[in-house]
């Protein structure tokens, strides 16, 4: 966790974390809301106290997929152990379904804990049981009888695409099938609301978009609402219609995922989505560049291209209906929550005038565009 040392709170007032541009989007009939949440724990024997989590206003649309992200220790598992009640709220209210879970006791909190199932990075799977006996484990401790355990385990195992490994241990499973397992196990008690924390990290590439492809399939098949939490941006990008980003303990930048990729302010986020494909400028360019024109320097345009502008041929007509020389420099062409989004670094010969004509050219259509320097 990120903490930041407070002093002894008989004697001051905890220090308010500065940046929290966040702004809590509304959504009918959500399935978590943070109101004003904040976490703080003792830090040892001096009477200080760390900061964990402070001011979290933050909303999960029922029947999303909303995933959060941070850097370690940012406060992501802070915040998720919040939602299932392993951890109280030091202020603020936490509702899940309308309940006000802060305010159970641990007996009123069973009932709850049922309807949220969890999957984890390591899977916590038993070994001395079976992919059978690993996802029965829930409803044998709710008291289901053995009758009902099969006919609902079997089709479980079915959904995850691990029938044929019903008697296996987990020694005998890869890390992509124990995870399947761990994702069956979490819907066992047919939750409303599945929290997946760092559920792929641990998994290779080629698993993770298994895991990934599955977590979606069970959300629009079962209708369940998915919380995840993860450091890396390619698991945000490929299945989460919401995104927050957390930093230092707040949201700093929360929204559709699209938007969030696309039109980013936050330094946080910015810094997080530079893993991605085409968002920065290649070394070589960077190099060469400066930012004041030369003689005979081109002009180095960043164009960025979202939903359905992406696949349109508008450098070609740039080219054609301005007359403007362009040199395609670098670029890449992705898909952000099922949408497609492109970069492309671009360089233009000609005067400062008919640079921004271009630009506007380029706005006209749909097209955001900066100048990012000259080259010669």
């Amino acid at each position: 966790m990120n903490m930041t040392v407070l002093r002894n709170t008989a004697t001051s007032t905890p220090q308010v974390l500065p940046g929290n541009e966040a702004t809590v989007p509304e959504a009918p009939n959500p399935m978590v809301v943070f109101e004003g949440v904040a976490k703080r724990f003792a830090a040892g024997n001096t009477g200080a106290e760390v900061v964990a989590l402070n001011d979290i206003d933050l909303v999960v649309p029922r029947g999303s997929v909303t995933g959060i992200i941070g850097r370690s220790g940012a406060g992501k598992s802070t915040l998720i152990r919040l939602v299932n009640g392993l951890e109280k709220p030091s202020s603020g209210r936490i509702l899940v379904d309308g309940v006000d879970i802060a305010g159970l006791d641990e007996r009123s909190l069973r009932p709850v804990r049922r309807s949220i199932g969890m999957i984890f990075q390591h899977f916590n799977l038993l070994s001395s049981r079976t992919a059978f006996g690993n996802v029965a484990l829930p409803l044998e401790i709710a008291g289901v009888g053995t009758q009902d355990i099969e006919k609902r385990v079997a089709p479980l195992l079915d959904l995850v695409g691990l029938s044929d490994k019903r008697d296996r241990y987990p020694s005998e499973l890869s890390g992509g099938q124990k995870q399947r397992i761990g994702i069956a196990r979490a819907l066992a008690t047919e939750p409303k609301l599945l929290l997946s924390d760092e559920a792929t990290s641990a998994l290779d590439p080629e698993t993770t978009r298994s895991i990934l492809a599955l977590l979606r399939k069970i959300n629009k098949e079962l209708g369940l609402t998915v919380l995840l939490i993860t450091h890396e941006m390619e698991v945000v990008k490929a299945i989460a219609d919401h995104v927050a980003v957390i930093d230092g303990g707040r949201i700093v930048e929360q929204g559709p995922t699209f938007d969030v990729f696309t039109g980013h302010v936050h330094e946080t986020t910015k810094a997080l989505l530079g893993g991605l494909a085409g968002m920065h400028l290649p070394e070589f360019l960077t190099s060469r560049m400066s930012q004041l024109p030369e003689p005979g320097s081109r002009t180095i345009l960043r164009v960025i291209f979202k939903g359905e502008n992406a696949t349109e041929p508008m450098l070609a007509r740039l080219g054609s209906d301005l007359g403007i020389e362009v040199n395609i420099m670098a670029g890449a062409v992705d898909e952000i929550a099922g949408r497609p989004f492109g970069m492309l670094v671009v360089s233009l010969r000609s005067n400062e005038a008919k640079i921004a004509e271009a630009q506007q050219f380029l706005a006209n259509h749909g097209l955001s565009s900066e100048v990012v320097g000259y080259v010669r």
